[in-house]
């Protein structure tokens, strides 16, 4: 079965959309609409298993908010940051790990970045995590 890798970026997309109030995107967004998240493609590692049994996919989520009042950004990001809970990223990604049967399995492995961003002009807070999927 070939691997689709659209689908499975909005897959992840369907698993964030399980935590209330935040709006999430296969696609980057022109002009986010925070607090959103958006799923990117990183890598892509070929034939990780005997005649090419395996595909490894790695991709990022960025979660952006408002930084309109930083401690309220932060306190935000904190809540998404979180290992579990109703806001929890790693608990919303692995809510369905193999994305409906699109993929062997996967895992949230760690977040990776917490800052600032610039999104069409504009500055946000944002945090950013790996996710590894296995197809």
């Amino acid at each position: 079965m070939p691997i689709a890798i659209e689908d499975i970026r909005s897959a992840l997309a369907t698993n964030l959309a399980t935590i209330n109030g935040l709006r999430t995107s296969g696609d980057v967004p022109d002009n986010p609409n925070p607090p959103q998240a958006v799923v990117f493609l990183e890598t892509v590692e070929y034939d990780d298993a005997f005649q090419g049994g395996l595909t490894t996919m790695q991709f990022k989520v960025m979660v952006i908010v408002s930084r309109a009042d930083d401690r309220t950004a932060q306190r935000k990001l904190n809540e998404y940051i979180s290992p579990d809970g109703a806001r929890s990223i790693k608990s919303a990604v692995e809510s369905d790990r193999s994305l409906g049967g699109l993929v062997s399995t996967l895992r949230l492995t760690a977040m990776t970045s917490l800052g600032s961003t610039i999104v069409s002009e504009q500055e946000y807070m944002a945090v950013e995590f790996s996710v590894v999927v296995y197809a």
